[in-house]
């Protein structure tokens, strides 16, 4: 992990497109600008956590929903006979 130290208005640029300037300090928070291209995305870690939960959950109701489809397809193959 890069730890840095930066004031007030100071900032770090990461690759070519985003820069992340400290925009104030109060007590234990910090404000923070952020600048990057419109293609990527910027979350709180929180909401980006809660995101993935999300997909995750999404994906395993997708592979029950094949796998219902597949019970259901032998299933009637099975009454026809």
């Amino acid at each position: 992990m890069l730890v840095l130290a930066r004031k007030k208005g100071e900032s770090i640029v990461i690759g070519e497109g985003i820069e992340i300037i400290v925009l104030s300090t109060e007590g234990d928070t910090v404000k923070l600008g952020i600048t990057a291209p419109k293609q990527i995305e910027i979350h709180r870690k929180e909401v980006y956590a809660a995101i993935q939960k999300s997909n995750e959950a999404a994906v395993k109701k997708n592979v029950d929903v094949r796998g219902l489809t597949e019970l259901l397809k032998h299933s009637q193959k099975n009454q026809g006979k």
